[in-house]
């Protein structure tokens, strides 16, 4: 697992860099365990755009990822280690003794042959892919995967490199410190898996040209002085004097960089024990 630069054949390719995929085991997914995925282009229902800057990009499949890890009780062997193209980190496949087959994303160590455990009982072993109940998790350890509601299955901390760690338990609650640094309170009776995510170079790739970002469905982003005053509240004037140097604003003339958009009324620190820094 690592990074692999190219030779600078053209200017594009002097800065780009990518993953070495050296961790890959498997070409193609589980036919079983995948579904079509249909592209919005950030269309909603009426066919207006409500996410700009989405569009095009490379067809994928969806993996069925097992947020739940709700199989109990049954070591599962790790048969390969996946390419996913919908999110940052790898994917695992296991394989059940009753041959059923689940991915669930890869942490950093997990490689094929390796055993793994979804477990609610306390003597489970504290190995890296194992899914335990938060009060059976001993305080610091890196974890990943984490419920926020029992049996909801794995919200956050899913993405490349990340891990949570827990800091105190207390009554019901565990004090969870998450990668943003937010230090949360989150129910015992959830669940999490051991170990820090696979993929950690991910953050280091450097695209290197537009065109890249094409293939994962990221359309340009143009600069609202460079816009037409009908198109957007900066745009208009000759040249590139615009309209001076006003506060910065959406297209829709909210103010941004620092504007709160959220109603105090919706905003609540009931779980927030300190937010992030």
């Amino acid at each position: 697992m690592g990074l692999k630069k190219f030779k600078p054949t053209t200017p594009s390719r002097r800065w780009m860099s990518g993953s070495d995929f050296s961790e890959i085991t498997k070409d193609h997914p589980e036919k079983s365990l995948t579904r079509p995925l249909k592209k919005s282009g950030g269309r909603n229902s009426y066919g207006r755009i409500t996410v700009r800057h989405q569009g095009g990009g490379h067809k994928r499949l969806l993996r069925i990822i097992d947020f739940k890890r709700d199989l109990l009780d049954q070591p599962a062997k790790v048969i390969a280690i996946e390419y996913d193209p919908n999110r940052s980190t790898r994917i695992a496949l296991l394989q059940y003794p009753n041959n059923t087959k689940r991915y669930i994303l890869a942490p950093l160590g997990l490689g094929p042959g390796d055993q793994v455990v979804s477990s609610a009982k306390k003597d489970t072993e504290i190995k890296v892919g194992n899914s335990l109940l938060l009060r059976h998790i001993p305080s610091g350890t890196m974890i990943h995967n984490l419920e926020l509601a029992k049996g909801r299955g794995g919200q956050v901390v899913r993405s490349a490199g990340s891990s949570a760690q827990i800091m105190a338990k207390d009554e019901n609650w565990a004090h969870v410190k998450l990668p943003s640094t937010e230090v949360r309170l989150v129910n015992l009776d959830c669940r999490a898996t051991i170990g820090q995510l696979s993929n950690v170079e991910h953050e280091a790739v450097s695209v290197g040209k537009a065109g890249r970002n094409r293939w994962l469905g990221i359309r340009p982003t143009v600069r609202g002085v460079a816009m037409n005053p009908v198109d957007h509240p900066h745009g208009g004037g000759e040249g590139k004097a615009g309209q001076g140097n006003p506060h910065p604003v959406t297209p829709w003339g909210k103010p941004t960089k620092g504007y709160r958009t959220r109603s105090r009324h919706r905003y609540s620190d009931k779980f927030i024990v300190k937010r992030r820094e």
